[in-house]
């Protein structure tokens, strides 16, 4: 994997990218769709590729290790073959199953003992298993296995976490080098900063992670319920750290503005479920701002759903038309809002792409923050 940093502003830490990986190159800064058990849900992948141009998307090491099943994964020839997507993939490592999954998970010095969510049945990850699994998955982008605290936190539990997380992240990189791809395509270990809102453990962490001269490195623990403050703040301080010459990835954030004010910061890539989720519940995210396309004011409403952004699902559909069918729970509105929330959360970085390349980030973001965070 080679990533080549192409442009950067000149107020703020943003900075344009290339990321080259066997299976294609990834421009950044990059939004990621949210694919957990290898489908980003109500998208065809053609539709991933040709109307959301998305260029990488995610699967779960956890949900897909459960369903469908390593051995089907490995008799396929990995993720890639099993789904169709021949772009990459990265995937997450059941870290973040650790903090969500709270009550079916015991944390143990060797790994976590999981109680599947499916069937009951216990499970046990640990640093290797973790990175065999994902082997076998065989995405281009794996994470290193760790625990995603909860917000709050108190400073004792986070040290402890965070010493834990880096003591797993020495058995994943072991594991990694004494271990082959296993289908002729590299794979690239990214480490995971923890240590929750405390400034010296968040300093200590990124410290560590960047000592082990991975090939990119993760932010996590944060999009866990802190103020948006004290998230900004603690990416700050860990892009300060993170060397500037590799892939900055901050998990699971977030809203148009977040990212906005992340990529600001230093960040090149971003996933979350925000905008497929919000999508089935008929939250749209567009370039005007904010619809709650439910309310009554959209009824009769034969406007394009989002006509600056362009492509199919905005332009074709009205509004009216995607009120209907989201309000009589008809799939093909899940469909439509989900792929006008995906085309708008990769059109929103690209544009900020170009906006880094021209020299005119900073003004462009201050103004568009606004813009996207209004309510219609």
């Amino acid at each position: 994997m080679k990533f080549t940093l192409v442009a950067k502003d000149q107020q703020s830490s943003a900075r344009a990218g290339v990321l080259e990986t066997d299976h294609g190159k990834i421009q950044t800064p990059i939004f990621m769709p949210v694919g957990t058990a290898g489908s980003v849900k109500a998208v065809h992948q053609r539709e991933l590729e040709q109307d959301v141009q998305a260029q990488i998307i995610l699967g779960n090491t956890y949900h897909l290790y459960l369903r469908p099943g390593i051995e089907l994964l490995e008799k396929a020839g990995g993720l890639h073959q099993f789904n169709g997507w021949k772009k990459p993939i990265l995937t997450d490592s059941g870290g973040y199953q650790v903090y969500s999954l709270a009550e079916n998970r015991k944390i143990v010095e060797d790994g976590v003992t999981f109680k599947s969510h499916i069937d009951g049945s216990r499970h046990l990850f640990t640093p290797e298993s973790v990175m065999d699994i994902q082997r076998t998955i065989g995405a281009d982008i794996i994470m290193a296995f760790d625990e995603c605290t909860p917000y709050p936190c108190d400073y004792s539990y986070a040290k402890t976490s965070m010493e834990l997380t880096h003591q797993w992240l020495k058995r994943c990189v072991a594991r990694i080098n004494s271990t082959e791809p296993k289908y002729g395509y590299e794979q690239a270990l990214f480490p995971i900063v923890q240590g929750s809102v405390y400034k010296d453990l968040r300093e200590q962490s990124a410290e560590f992670i960047a000592s082990q001269n991975q090939q990119g490195n993760a932010i996590g623990g944060l999009s866990v319920g802190e103020p948006h403050e004290e998230m900004y703040a603690m990416t700050s301080l860990v892009c300060g750290i993170l060397p500037a010459g590799k892939p900055r990835y901050l998990m699971g954030v977030g809203t148009p503005e977040n990212i906005l004010e992340c990529i600001a910061l230093g960040v090149d890539m971003f996933d979350c479920v925000m905008p497929t989720r919000n999508a089935r519940n008929g939250m749209l995210f567009t370039t005007q701002g904010i619809i709650n396309i439910r309310n009554e004011k959209w009824k009769d409403d034969l406007s394009p759903i989002d006509e600056t952004l362009g492509g199919y699902a905005s332009t074709f559909y009205s509004k009216a038309y995607l009120r209907h069918l989201i309000i009589n729970k008809e799939i093909l509105g899940a469909q439509i809002a989900t792929l006008q929330n995906l085309t708008f959360y990769l059109w929103l970085v690209k544009e900020a792409r170009k906006q880094i390349e021209a020299g005119t980030f900073t003004g462009w973001k201050n103004q568009m923050v606004k813009k996207v965070s209004q309510r219609l």
